[in-house]
């Protein structure tokens, strides 16, 4: 099930195929600066390549025979597919308060290594979305030229005047497959989950997604 919400509370609430009727949500593009080889202090770390290495054979059998060993001794669990939202999101979710200028917002942001969070009422109900990415569009940036107040006079902004409204939010219980295709077709990077009263209580983020492809139990994708 998914909801949209804005300034003024829930406006809607139904199924994916009737939120395709609802007014598009801008999409926002979000880039990812990657680092040239050596560049990257990480290139440095042994540790990093460590799977390029070849162990030596002995070593190898020893840590083979100690896995199968461990292995022995736990108890075998059933592998159950992962269909739902609320077993790949992020349960502990970061949200900022409606009332936030965008320099605190962003600090917010920052400091949590969070390229998006969901805003909040001062009730704690879902009411945006702000987005880094989206702050840096070239168009809402002041230009070069431009005098320290301009600059200043968009850091001391409220995040309502520039977060995302109104924005899609999904139930906990909605189908993975659903959320994915809600974030292709608004292009948004996740969304958030929230309970029935509107009050947020997770993310899920494309990130999520991909991890439930490559983690066990697997993501059940045909069923």
């Amino acid at each position: 099930m998914f909801s949209v919400y804005g300034k003024a509370g829930r406006i809607f609430r139904g199924s994916m195929e009737e939120l395709r009727h609802v007014s598009a949500v801008s999409a926002a593009a979000k880039s990812h600066a990657v680092a040239s080889i050596g560049r990257d202090p990480e290139d440095h770390n042994p540790a990093r390549f460590s799977e390029l290495v070849r162990e030596p054979a002995t070593d190898l059998a020893h840590r083979t025979a100690v896995a199968a060993y461990d292995q022995t001794r736990k108890p075998e669990h059933l592998r159950q597919p992962v269909t739902r939202v609320d077993a790949v999101m992020s349960p502990t979710v970061i949200t900022l308060q409606d009332s936030l200028t965008v320099e605190a917002a962003w600090q917010v942001l920052a400091k949590n290594k969070l390229g998006q969070a969901p805003v909040v009422s001062a009730a704690g109900m879902l009411v945006g979305l702000l987005s880094r990415a989206d702050l840096m569009r070239p168009e809402r940036l002041p230009g070069p030229e431009s005098h320290a107040l301009v600059w200043r006079a968009l850091l001391m902004q409220n995040v309502v005047e520039v977060m995302w409204t109104p924005v899609p939010s999904v139930a906990a219980d909605t189908d993975i497959r659903r959320v994915a295709s809600v974030l292709l077709d608004t292009g948004l990077p996740g969304l958030p989950v929230v309970d029935d009263h509107g009050f947020v209580i997770g993310f899920v983020s494309r990130s999520d997604i991909l991890r439930a492809v490559v983690a066990d139990p697997p993501l059940d994708l045909w069923t």
